[in-house]
């Protein structure tokens, strides 16, 4: 994403590292070229420990005509260490809507292509989600190798609940930006929301962010710091956002790091009559969506809902 350093511990420190055990079995030419689907794959590669790479992503990876990612460096080591040669082609935020036309003639005149992120799952925080609604547009097959994402992997060590979850991607930088957003969403809370947050934040922000989530969302909500999953060093720290803001406010981070904080507590969630949800739900958000939240959140009729903030609206100005 603009403006945000590569997440994949590849890509950000060169530390992936290799299991324990035998690596997946390498494919001949002939097989993986059999292997890999006609039209678009998208292929999951390691958050950190390179004997996650499945056997079937790499056969897919070994077969196509092209690998698109976002640093040829990265995919091109991790494919080294394997022994697959592919021809490897960048694909990120910057020349993603570029590169589309010339991808989409590719794979019309019979090449099967890939796209593989620096870590984790293609389009989570990652390119390519303009490149899959383009194909899917143009009637292209698009298939995926599931594997590695490292926010469901800290939702699951979290100690959290685990569903419903809300995955927010990184957090605004600047601080008015990322007040604004934590806003947004308690006001969704406030409106009848109750999930588990998941987002990504880079080390040197973690600090900040956490005293933001704290204030925003209250320093008693249970949370939990993901960082370096699946490598050596790896680490789960629980508590409460305050606790864990106090911690690294004085403890350097480092690695990739992923955020889980738990819902709203039940007594806050959904307490409210219909008009203070709609009020809070419209003090972030357009009063259509407001609206929707709210139906969903009450399992009110939409149009009952949607009629009422029109009315708390007009009754505004």
């Amino acid at each position: 994403m603009p403006g945000h350093p590569p997440r994949g511990g590849l890509a950000a420190e060169g530390r992936n590292e290799v299991a324990s055990g035998d690596p997946p079995e390498r494919a001949t030419n002939r097989e993986a070229a059999r292997e890999a689907p006609d039209g678009l794959s998208l292929v999951a590669t390691p958050i950190g420990n390179l004997g996650d790479l499945s056997p079937r992503a790499l056969a897919v990876l070994g077969g196509v005509d092209a690998v698109l990612c976002e640093d040829t460096r990265v995919t091109g080591h991790l494919l080294q260490r394997y022994g697959v040669s592919a021809a490897l082609v960048p694909l990120h935020d910057y020349n993603e809507a570029e590169m589309i036309p010339r991808i989409l003639d590719r794979i019309a005149r019979g090449e099967k292509l890939a796209l593989a992120s620096d870590a984790g799952t293609p389009l989570v925080s990652d390119p390519g989600y303009r490149l899959v609604r383009a194909a899917i547009e143009a009637g292209v097959p698009v298939t995926a190798v599931p594997g590695p994402n490292a926010a469901v992997v800290a939702l699951t060590l979290s100690g959290l609940p685990p569903h419903p979850f809300v995955f927010l991607g990184f957090l605004p930088v600047k601080d008015g930006p990322r007040a604004a957003a934590i806003a947004r969403h308690r006001a969704a809370e406030r409106a009848g929301l109750s999930a588990t947050i998941v987002l990504h934040e880079a080390p040197h922000r973690l600090a900040e962010a956490l005293a933001a989530l704290a204030e925003g969302l209250g320093p008693d909500r249970p949370a939990a710091v993901a960082r370096e999953l699946t490598k050596r060093f790896e680490e789960v720290r629980r508590g409460t956002l305050a606790d864990l803001a106090a911690h690294y406010a004085t403890a350097e981070a480092r690695g990739e790091i992923c955020l889980v904080v738990g819902p709203a507590p039940e007594e806050t969630t959904g307490a409210e009559d219909l008009d203070t949800q709609l009020r809070a739900a419209m003090a972030g958000q357009s009063l259509r969506d407001a609206a929707a939240m709210v139906a969903a959140a009450t399992g009110l009729p939409r149009k009952q809902v949607y009629a009422r903030a029109l009315e708390l609206s007009r009754d505004a100005e």
